[in-house]
């Protein structure tokens, strides 16, 4: 599992208590409270450090969960999966590969031919517009 160099202690400085409770600390915000949630424009989501591109706009997809969803990664490499069961029961967890944050979870209930759905918390992201 990817680990970050920087310290908890510098992460608590440069994320907001919200971002800190979900990158840090496997966190969840509540469902549909976030901007991100209802982004169209095309673009790329980054981790929230704005380091790491993670997902595409064109990935993107309304699942009615509360949560951004996406159909795959950006790339092979740019998460990593871990089987945790902190609710009782095994989940698969998405990581950023870069500095282990937590972004939320994937479920094999998603569309199109990967059948995926990339389950991520709008407080582990950064969206970044596509130049005009």
């Amino acid at each position: 599992m990817p680990t970050s160099p920087i310290s908890d202690t510098e992460w608590a400085k440069r994320l907001t208590p919200e971002q800190y409770c979900i990158n840090r600390e496997g966190g969840t915000e509540c469902a549909f409270t976030q901007e991100l949630l209802n982004e169209k424009r095309k673009g790329t989501y980054y981790d929230v450090t704005g380091e790491q591109p993670l997902f595409r706009s064109e990935d993107k997809f309304e699942s009615g969960t509360g949560w951004p969803s996406f159909r795959k990664p950006i790339s092979r490499g740019a998460v990593v999966k871990r089987v945790e069961d902190s609710i009782g029961y095994p989940r698969t967890e998405v990581l950023s590969s870069l500095h282990g944050h937590h972004l939320g979870h994937v479920f094999p209930d998603g569309p199109g031919p990967e059948g995926m759905r990339y389950c991520i918390n709008a407080e582990a992201l950064k969206f970044v517009p596509d130049e005009a």
